[in-house]
């Protein structure tokens, strides 16, 4: 019980946990782990009840795959909610860097901002049928040649923006 409250998890029994979690998803679900899809359930579910067409709703009608990935997302909130608690976190609402990278000062700003972004991420990964963190989960999973380099490229990315972003 100790380790629920440490600051700090290890990322290798994360890693592992969530690698472990994809057994069941593949064997049951014939699916993988990802968030992009959930999004979808629950707009077609809020479409449908506004629209009628039935040849519309069979297309985008939820799979199993989908109301899987929504309780993913519900768990993932309900688990950080719950890391924070037990390990006595303490932060401020906004981040200094907010104010300093983008000049946002207040809280409703920010989340707009954030809000947003998600969006415009959220669109992406829909055109994309899948988010990059699905496909680095699960991709590598399956060993795929091709989610290996797109998670290298991320990570190459993310190190030459961050070495960018400590300059300023």
């Amino acid at each position: 019980m100790n380790y629920l409250k440490s600051k700090y998890w290890s990322p290798y029994v994360a890693g592992i946990g969530i690698g472990l979690l994809q057994i069941p998803v593949f064997l049951f679900l014939h699916g993988s782990i990802g968030t992009s899809g959930s999004y979808n359930s629950v707009a077609c579910s809020m479409l449908s009840w506004i629209e009628t067409n039935t040849q519309m709703s069979a297309a985008c009608f939820p799979s199993d795959k989908s109301w899987w990935q929504l309780s993913f997302v519900v768990g993932i909130v309900i688990g950080a909610f719950f890391s924070v608690r037990l390990a006595h976190i303490k932060r401020k609402a906004i981040s200094k860097a907010w104010d300093k990278l983008v000049g946002i000062r207040t809280l409703g700003k920010r989340a707009l901002m954030g809000f947003l972004g998600g969006f415009i991420m959220l669109m992406g990964a829909r055109l994309a049928a899948g988010c990059t963190s699905g496909n680095g989960i699960s991709g590598i999973a399956l060993l795929s040649i091709g989610s290996m380099i797109v998670i290298v490229s991320m990570f190459v990315g993310g190190i030459l923006i961050a070495l960018f972003y400590k300059k300023i």
